[in-house]
């Protein structure tokens, strides 16, 4: 008898549950059902006080970089006063993406904590990596984020500027998505942005206009 070893922390509860579940069954059903509000409450409590423009900021990363670039950009200020903050652009609306999308931004806490980020030097180093990640994620979704705002089988394209509007039209004839074009709408490019030329092969395929980037060149209007 002496041998027998004490039941685990986790056996105790389990005993625990099972022994009362039948003397008190409300009860226990109803502290699981309170804790289960407990943890969803906090849980949703925690992505929504971390999906705002002030929250992202807060790091001296964001605010001293590309938070500056911003600012100077139609997204900040324009005509209408709508404004597209931080997670209107880079946090998904939906509740299950969303979460997802918070859960791998334990890693952009990991290099906040190691600091591997916390210098303008090292900030650019690693800033084609960085957008990288962003302009892949932002194809695979089709642009999700843009489309919360825009969408262009909604254009009128007879009202915008005709530059504007051949480029549209040709982008629908592609099947291409808003982040094909326009990766320097929020942030400037980096300094070895395309280094590879893939981008200009793609454009090359797709028939996109030569002075969509290099503007000193003639509009062929085509």
């Amino acid at each position: 008898m002496h041998d027998m070893k004490k039941p685990g922390l986790k056996e105790r509860i389990i005993q625990f549950v099972l022994k009362n579940n039948v003397k008190y069954p409300t009860t226990i059903l109803f502290t699981f059902f309170l804790m289960g509000i407990i943890f969803w409450g906090g849980l949703n409590t925690a992505m929504e006080m971390s999906n705002t423009e002030e929250f992202c900021i807060s790091c001296h990363e964001m605010k001293e970089n590309v938070y500056q670039e911003y600012k100077k950009t139609i997204h900040y200020t324009n005509r209408t006063g709508v404004r597209a903050t931080c997670p209107d652009c880079h946090v998904p609306r939906e509740w299950v993406h969303k979460f997802v999308r918070k859960i791998r931004a334990t890693n952009e806490l990991f290099h906040k904590i190691v600091g591997s980020v916390n210098t303008p030097e090292k900030f650019n180093a690693k800033r084609i990596k960085l957008a990288g990640h962003v302009w892949k994620s932002m194809k695979e979704t089709d642009s999700r984020e843009c489309r919360n705002c825009h969408s262009i089988q909604s254009m009128n394209l007879g009202r915008q500027e005709k530059l504007s509007s051949v480029k549209h039209l040709r982008a629908m004839k592609n099947n291409m998505t808003c982040i094909d074009c326009h990766m320097g709408i929020a942030h400037t490019l980096p300094e070895d942005f395309d280094k590879d030329g893939k981008l200009h092969d793609f454009f090359e395929e797709t028939n996109r206009p030569c002075n969509d980037c290099h503007k000193d060149m003639a509009w062929s209007g085509d």
